[in-house]
């Protein structure tokens, strides 16, 4: 049942973050008692998991010869004998962990498996060490930027530190998985509120001090506004008196992250290349980073205030996390014209690459709408703008051109083309079938089209731009 749970769990976090990352789930028990009947046994969760008690005979003795292989270690004093055994049986499970996690990883990579492995500190339950382990697509994972030298106590980016709080969450879970009430699920937490702990976790390791608020801090920051403008602006994240920053207006007196409105309004006097530079915990002036060309010039991570509500992440010209009202989500660049092509040649298997490369010249110019659209390609494009008529604009078909298109999506509303680039409808209010495939989260706009191609009777695809700047193509 834990099993089934942190599975339901793990699709619900990490769909909400790319639905290509494919979350798996299990559970594997190795025998902790030295003295026990069988020492190496090895239990898995479900057996029909495609690994076998075989692949991890050799985990503990793997993790006994890290420790044997470390040297010599720092020495802890503890006043209570207990926290001292607290404390190596902790290091131990940690050794167990990396090599379990080690060990997936490499089967995964003997066996061609499209999957990366991550481990969770065992738990001791029952006389075995058990351990959750959550797999996930390697190609999918592996394709967002990661900022140099992750750990466990620094995030990447936002998929490691979403999986770093999902397993935090698991074994906190499984250590009272004996004792909790059986009406009550055992991973109940909102998805969204893990994300916003991860989204916290992420901004942590960023940080050049142990300062916990720069989340929240920027969260509320982009909350306000000054007189009646929306926040735009950026803010620098580095330690003080950076080499790589040349100053450009010093404050006598920092000015904390908790002061959301001062931060609010000093932001007004970023511009350009000149930010508020910042070290998580206070804001100290304005600066500039050095050219590149400069041997001190380092990549600092960098907060962009988009909008009223809205931040984002960026390292070395790469999002790392997107924020709209307190909700982190992954950065959806550009609809790649690779990707274009696989999907539209799924959902149209007669097209053409000719017309496979119209349409995707058509989406490109859609993407490029600042107020965001819908543009819905459906073989049944003449039918649809009959049905909808009532809720948009039917228009004497014509052929949609990238420029026409332009004009177009500056209405509210859906633009209907047929897959040969034939025009039937402007701004029409899409409808369809509630499905547990929303996201409270996104924007009415993202929600009708996924109700609208999930329950369409015609093979359709859409490309979705919000205001926010996320594009999405749909089916996904």
């Amino acid at each position: 049942m834990f099993r089934v749970s942190a599975q339901l769990f793990a699709e619900g976090v990490f769909n909400l973050l790319d639905r290509n990352l494919r979350p798996e789930v299990f559970l594997l028990g190795l025998a902790s008692a030295k003295e026990a009947d069988e020492p190496n046994a090895v239990v898995l969760e479900p057996q029909s998991v495609r690994y076998d008690p075989e692949d991890f005979l050799e985990v503990k003795n793997r993790a006994a010869g890290t420790e044997a292989n470390a040297g010599p270690r720092e020495v802890v004093y503890h006043l209570h004998p207990n926290d001292h055994d607290r404390y190596e049986k902790q290091r131990w499970y940690e050794l167990v962990c990396h090599a379990t996690e080690t060990t997936l990883n490499e089967l995964s990579e003997s066996r061609a498996e499209n999957r990366r492995s991550f481990c969770a500190v065992p738990v001791s339950l029952q006389g075995y060490l058990v351990t959750v382990v959550l797999q996930l697509a390697a190609d999918c994972y592996d394709g967002y930027y990661t900022l140099p030298k992750p750990s466990s106590t620094r995030p990447g980016n936002l998929p490691h530190a979403a999986v770093l709080e999902f397993l935090h969450d698991c074994s906190r879970a499984l250590r009272e998985a004996d004792t909790a009430d059986n009406d009550r699920p055992m991973l109940d937490r909102d998805y969204n509120e893990l994300l916003r702990s991860a989204g916290r976790r992420l901004m942590l390791g960023v940080s050049p001090g142990t300062t916990h608020g720069l989340y929240d801090a920027c969260n509320g920051v982009a909350a306000l506004r000054h007189e009646g403008d929306e926040g735009i602006g950026t803010l620098l994240v580095s330690r003080r008196l950076h080499p790589a920053i040349m100053p450009v207006l010093t404050l006598e007196a920092p000015v904390t992250m908790r002061d959301h409105r001062s931060i609010r309004k000093l932001l007004e006097l970023s511009e350009g290349h000149t930010a508020l530079i910042s070290d998580s915990s206070h804001v100290f002036g304005l600066g500039q980073l050095v050219p590149e060309s400069d041997a001190q010039f380092e990549h600092l991570v960098t907060v962009h205030f988009t909008n009223h509500y809205s931040w984002e992440v960026s390292h070395a010209h790469n999002v790392l996390m997107r924020v709209v009202s307190n909700t982190p989500r992954l950065p959806q660049g550009r609809v790649a014209a690779d990707n274009f092509a696989r999907v539209a040649s799924q959902v149209f298997p007669s097209l053409n690459p000719d017309s496979i490369d119209y349409l995707w010249d058509l989406a490109h110019s859609a993407t490029t709408q600042p107020t965001g659209t819908i543009l819905v390609i459906t073989t049944g494009a003449a039918q649809e703008a009959q049905r909808l008529s009532r809720q948009g604009f039917r228009v004497v078909p014509r052929i949609m051109t990238p420029s026409v298109l332009r004009l177009v999506t500056n209405i509210d509303g859906a633009v209907l083309i047929e897959p040969n680039g034939m025009c039937h409808a402007i701004g029409a209010i899409l409808d369809g079938l509630a499905t547990e495939k929303g996201d409270s989260s996104r924007g009415s706009r993202y929600n009708s089209a996924l109700r609208y191609v999930n329950s369409s009777t015609y093979p359709v695809l859409a490309i979705v731009v919000s205001e926010d700047g996320w594009i999405d193509l749909l089916p996904s």
